[in-house]
């Protein structure tokens, strides 16, 4: 049975780059975004990539649970997860048999980014709040408080983090392999990835960490106050 590994996190995070790393192992198979198109097709939001992501994927998130817990050809099954996509009547039961890592960025890097590729959204667009709900309920769910990191650790020691993330977060033994990539898309990428992912196929490896928080635009104000109680709270709950 191949033992299922979650990793939580909000938009334009490194969860893509993340992705990479864990699909770069020999024993690993990954999924990008599990319920998204169960959660547009939920809410009838309106995101780049709609229309070609509910005509790919998956909407009948029964049928999602299923293959989450369904065997792979490989020992480990990483599935890259928005924490926002867990609407009210989601599924949950069988987040018991997975192991979950939590990744938090700062809000500010979050808007700066999200806004480029779609400049109007609300703070539950950015998962911050559903990310902090989701950390206590998987607490109980699993018994065990799950790994809390921020992207920034992982992006100023890129090894020293994975290592963490796969013996303390997911049990596993870490493999280098995990440290570089192939520039190019995978397999894997959802249908969103032409909207999104411009910068991660690019990408060879982890990049360096970015400098000053960046200046947002006023209207972003209130979402960014909000956003950044929930961040700090999460902080708060970090791994260390």
């Amino acid at each position: 049975m191949s033992q299922v590994l979650c990793l939580w996190s909000g938009p334009r995070n490194i969860s893509t780059a993340m992705m990479r790393s864990f699909g770069s192992r020999a024993d690993t198979t990954c999924w990008d975004e599990p319920f998204f198109a169960a959660y547009l097709d939920q809410t009838g939001l309106d995101h780049p990539g709609r229309v070609e992501t509910l005509a790919a994927c998956e909407t009948d998130p029964d049928r999602v649970v299923d293959r989450i817990l369904a065997p792979v050809p490989t020992a480990f099954h990483f599935q890259k997860h928005m924490a926002h996509h867990m609407i009210a009547g989601m599924p949950m039961d069988w987040v018991s048999e997975a192991r979950h890592v939590l990744l938090v960025r700062h809000p500010a890097r979050v808007i700066a980014s999200y806004a480029k590729g779609r400049p109007t959204f609300t703070e539950d667009d950015l998962g911050f709040r559903p990310l902090l709900t989701l950390q206590s309920e998987l607490k109980v769910r699993t018994g065990q408080r799950p790994m809390v990191l921020d992207s920034d650790e992982i992006l100023a020691a890129p090894e020293t983090a994975l290592r963490r993330i796969c013996v303390e977060g997911f049990g596993i033994p870490f493999d280098r392999a995990m440290m570089g990539w192939d520039a190019g898309s995978r397999p894997e990428d959802g249908p969103w990835a032409p909207y999104w992912y411009r910068n991660v196929i690019a990408s060879t490896g982890f990049t360096k960490p970015l400098g000053h928080l960046p200046e947002l635009d006023p209207q972003y104000a209130e979402i960014y106050s909000r956003s950044l109680k929930d961040y700090k709270a999460l902080i708060r709950l970090r791994s260390r």
